[in-house]
């Protein structure tokens, strides 16, 4: 029984989808792939821009939502400048109804922030702080807050406040949210009611790709019920490659 299930009003369709494929989540892809202990990323993780690729899949997402019917009234996004772009190349694709205005930023949508371990790579938090990396691979990604960082404990405290003012403001509407790959099992964790290892268990099954599809709707009695997760077929559908690297950090999200 999800924990928002049946109390309060809500949405009556919500889609979650994780940005496009980032210049971050190229740049982590070389990183592993030579060893290197940090991944080559200037400035800050909020202003690292889409890929190529990743501004081809946000206008094929776009495409499937006019195509299917599916169109929002509202759409949140991440202020992160990928989450941003993809949110309104989506828009610009035809994901929103002709009564939409602009995308509303909402920081509690933001990525999970890695504190000193930004940017580093696994074999580099291990060479770097290697005692750090001890006591996360024992506490477990979903309690270990990295120093100036968050759990995903943090994160989950941020989103109860958020499908509060989704009750409050965005009943009865269609509600198109853009974020990051941990921020969408977070709410997964928060709309399903799960466990820690219930989440856990989803996240092992593997990443969710760029631009992919979480959906949830609104059924009496039932309250937000999932419809489908992860879905690609958007992507497909149009010839766009599947992508589903984590973001430019590699401290196991």
């Amino acid at each position: 029984m999800a924990l928002y299930s049946a109390s309060g009003q809500l949405p009556a369709q919500l889609w979650i989808v994780r940005h496009g494929e980032s210049a971050g989540n190229v740049a982590r892809d070389i990183a592993l792939r030579t060893g290197a202990p940090r991944i080559d990323i200037q400035g800050r993780d909020v202003d690292v821009p889409l890929s190529a690729l990743g501004e081809r899949q946000s206008e094929a997402v776009g495409h499937w939502f006019a195509h299917h019917g599916h169109k929002a009234d509202a759409v949140l996004a991440s202020p992160y400048r990928r989450a941003v772009s993809t949110a309104q190349r989506m828009v610009e694709a035809g994901a929103a109804a002709k009564t939409f205005r602009e995308v509303a930023l909402d920081e509690r949508l933001r990525e999970k922030e890695f504190g000193i371990l930004d940017g580093l790579t696994r074999p580099g938090i291990e060479e770097a702080y290697p005692d750090i990396a001890a006591y996360r691979t024992l506490l477990g990604k979903f309690y270990h807050r990295p120093p100036g960082g968050e759990s995903w404990c943090d994160v989950i405290l941020r989103l109860r406040s958020l499908i509060d003012t989704l009750s409050l403001h965005y009943s009865g509407k269609r509600v198109l949210i853009v974020t990051h790959q941990v921020v969408v099992l977070c709410l997964r964790y928060l709309l399903e009611g799960l466990t820690e290892a219930q989440i856990l268990e989803i996240d092992g099954e593997g990443d969710v790709a760029n631009c992919a599809v979480t959906e949830y709707r609104c059924e009496d009695g039932k309250g937000l019920v999932l419809a489908r997760y992860n879905h690609v077929a958007p992507l497909t559908a149009e010839g766009a490659p599947v992508t589903a690297a984590p973001d430019k950090k590699a401290a196991g999200a």
